[in-house]
């Protein structure tokens, strides 16, 4: 069996994306290492793949930080209680960019990471 372990997410400074996807997100920090003048740190929304935040270290990373995916929609973070998890990020500041939806495939809102990335909050329907 293959899987996605983990997926790289540029962000301008380690310690103020963990806050944001620790805090405001309720992902668990999983790592958080030296390595000379980087650090390896992990966030994990606690199943599916994790997110390697790595601090941007050139001009050009620094130009894609909030915009990896040309402004789509790039990440999905599922949850089994919309509701919830929806009111707990607003409560922190998360900016919602539209009004939580039902569509087929689950309830779902856009929202922006602390840098500009889109995500999805994806409550799936029940098959």
């Amino acid at each position: 069996m293959r899987s996605i372990g983990l997926v790289t997410l540029v962000v301008r400074d380690y310690d103020e994306a963990i806050r944001f996807y620790v805090d405001g997100l309720g992902f668990t920090l999983v790592q958080d290492e030296p390595q000379g003048d980087k650090r390896w740190v992990v966030v994990s929304p606690g199943g599916g793949a994790s997110l390697l935040l790595a601090e941007a270290s050139s001009e050009e990373q620094a130009a894609r930080v909030g915009d990896q995916t040309g402004g789509r929609v790039g990440f999905f973070l599922n949850t089994d209680d919309f509701d919830r998890d929806h009111a707990r990020m607003t409560a922190f500041g998360v900016q919602f960019l539209e009004t939580p939806r039902d569509e087929v495939y689950g309830k779902v809102a856009v929202f922006e990471d602390l840098y500009g990335n889109r995500w999805d909050l994806l409550q799936p329907a029940r098959a």
